[in-house]
């Protein structure tokens, strides 16, 4: 197999699907692929925890050393057993091999290392070499090239993957019970930014097969892409109720993050990361820790937690990244360049070219930003090349060090294909601004906040478009969230977020007129009732104030004048006080 430059042995590439390709590194026998059991469905997924090739039985191990030690013939041919065969006492399952493990991973609905990874994808190539017509073969090869390129941030993978998930549908259509198929090309689709895609492939599956709940997880992925809140919170709702465990956990704590219930977040993400189990699937979840304090501004916390999923899988390189991010808030500027540049070499992806393109800037390296600018360029062809759309990582960068008015055009396409989520909003928002047209990017900014995500570059973009357009109180608002949800949420936006607060100045003193609390009303004057008024007990006249009856909402009289005791004359009712005000003169 090949090696990626400078990957641990964790990380190692797929094998070329090609039919001289090297067998991957699993038992001989191909315990987990067909011709084990015949008649039985060689792909079908074994059960969580389940091993591929059961235990024999202690009464035929016993039988056989009885007819060993009772045969002297036999004897000899039995020896070589009794090495190769465990002692009796040793009745453990075998070892589940990378193959099993992936396969176990993908039935639970976790992730597989990325060495499993590559197991699976060396012993489904293998097979479909002579078995071309196995549709379930072709789709388990396509999800397993799509999660590759996924977290390899090897859009080239993606080709592949479409191609073998083709074959599968050509083999067995997605209408005669190829679902998986489906899901595959749903979560093809998301991988390459493709939401409107994704969902109607998923939403396909679902209409089949309700209770298929691998088809929840690419749903939510698309109705967050797009926006779509309450589908994602349904979706997600859904996917708990059919698969429990560390999986759904982790889909909840994303809903409750993107919502901004940070505390739900927080102890659901908690949840998770202790339950976790299988190296993977920890790292994930401790990642998503790391992120979560990130968020808050705790970037000690953040730095734990990142620290902590790459003891568990060195494989996980997302969380290089995060730790170079919370590297630099700690001012710990060498560490996170030398973080930044392994995460990149080993996880190319846009969006980290560009933090350390400004990462860069803000320490006024502008030879080096440049030169990892230009690495974005790259990056960003290699994407298009390969069919990902990275609009909105583009935008970002034509915003700030680009044309805005080219990131308006990217994002406006972003939003004609219903890209609608928190991310395209604040962007396009931003890039309008940047473009002159801060009246129009107000809308988008305040919709991106409005969706109740704590994320400060959101609060900072809606300030300072407000303070630009003189509305100085909201201004003043926000941009002191984005400093409180987290002090260094950037290297050069960070800075800039307190210079306009510090421009603004304190807010001036009292507050607005309409906040005070209202004056009491003054005194009734003393004077004659007009003989037209209408006869209520609230305008007693002022010489007969003996006949009026006291009610709780009545203002209190004023300090210098003392309330008379109601006389025991006085009426008791409404009525008795019409009655007797009509035979007053």
């Amino acid at each position: 197999m090949d090696v990626m430059p400078q990957q641990d042995p964790e990380s190692r590439r797929p094998p070329e699907p090609s039919p001289e390709g090297p067998r991957p590194p699993h038992d001989a026998t191909h315990d987990a692929t067909p011709g084990a059991t015949p008649g039985a469905d060689p792909y079908l997924m074994p059960a969580e925890g389940a091993t591929a090739v059961p235990p024999p039985p202690p009464t035929l191990r016993t039988t056989l050393r009885r007819a060993a030690f009772g045969a002297v013939a036999a004897g000899v041919l039995l020896a070589g057993a009794l090495v190769a065969v465990p002692d009796g006492k040793d009745d453990r399952p075998k070892e589940p091999g990378p193959v099993e493990r992936a396969e176990a991973a993908a039935t639970a609905g976790s992730p597989a290392s990325l060495s499993d990874l590559t197991a699976l994808i060396g012993d489904r190539q293998k097979w479909v070499e002579s078995h071309p017509a196995d549709a379930p073969s072709w789709a388990t090869l396509g999800s397993a090239y799509v999660e590759w390129g996924r977290r390899s941030a090897d859009a080239a993978y993606f080709g592949r993957a479409e191609e073998a998930l083709k074959r599968s549908l050509e083999a067995q259509p997605g209408e005669r019970g190829n679902g998986e198929a489906w899901v595959g090309m749903a979560a093809l689709a998301n991988a390459r930014h493709d939401f409107l895609a994704a969902k109607r492939w998923g939403e396909t599956v679902q209409k089949q097969d309700p209770k298929a709940w691998s088809v929840y997880p690419v749903l939510i992925d698309a109705y967050t892409g797009l926006g779509d809140v309450k589908a994602a919170t349904e979706a997600t709702e859904k996917f708990g109720e059919l698969r429990k465990g560390v999986p759904a956990l982790a889909r909840t704590a994303d809903l409750y993050r993107g919502q901004g219930w940070r505390e739900d977040a927080l102890a659901t993400a908690r949840e998770a990361a202790d339950r976790a189990t299988a190296p993977a699937e920890k790292a994930e979840a401790l990642h998503r820790l790391g992120e979560l304090a990130w968020e808050r501004g705790e970037p000690e916390e953040a730095v734990a937690q990142f620290d902590a999923a790459l003891r568990t899988d060195a494989g996980h390189h997302a969380s290089l990244a995060g730790k170079a991010r919370a590297l630099v808030a700690l001012d710990r500027t060498d560490e996170a360049l030398a973080a930044y540049q392994t995460a990149i070499t080993k996880l190319p992806r846009p969006a980290y070219a560009l933090e350390l393109g400004e990462l860069y800037a803000s320490l006024e390296l502008d030879g080096d930003a440049r030169s990892q600018y230009e690495k974005l360029a790259g990056l960003l062809e290699q994407a298009k090349a390969a069919g990902v759309d990275e609009s909105v990582v583009q935008a970002r960068y034509e915003s700030d060090h680009g044309d805005p008015a080219v990131a308006v055009e990217l994002l406006r396409g972003q939003w004609k294909k219903q890209h609608r989520s928190a991310a395209v909003a604040d962007a396009l928002g931003w890039a309008l601004h940047r473009a002159g047209k801060s009246e129009e990017g107000l809308e988008y900014a305040q919709q991106a906040v409005d969706t109740g995500v704590r994320n400060a570059s959101y609060a900072y973009h809606l300030g300072v478009i407000e303070r630009e357009l003189a509305q100085y109180g909201p201004a003043r608002r926000h941009l002191e969230e984005a400093l409180r949800t987290n002090p260094a949420f950037s290297p050069l936006d960070a800075p800039k977020a307190r210079e306009a607060l510090e421009t603004l100045g304190e807010p001036p003193p009292g507050g607005p007129g309409d906040m005070q609390p209202p004056p009491p009303p003054p005194p009734a004057p003393s004077q004659e009732p007009k003989r037209d008024a209408r006869p209520e007990a609230k305008q007693e006249p002022e010489r007969e104030p003996k006949r009026e009856s006291p009610k709780p909402e009545a203002p209190a009289p004023a300090p210098s004048q003392t309330a008379p005791a109601p006389s025991k004359a006085a009426p008791s009712s409404p009525a008795a006080v019409e009655a007797d005000a009509s035979k007053t003169p």
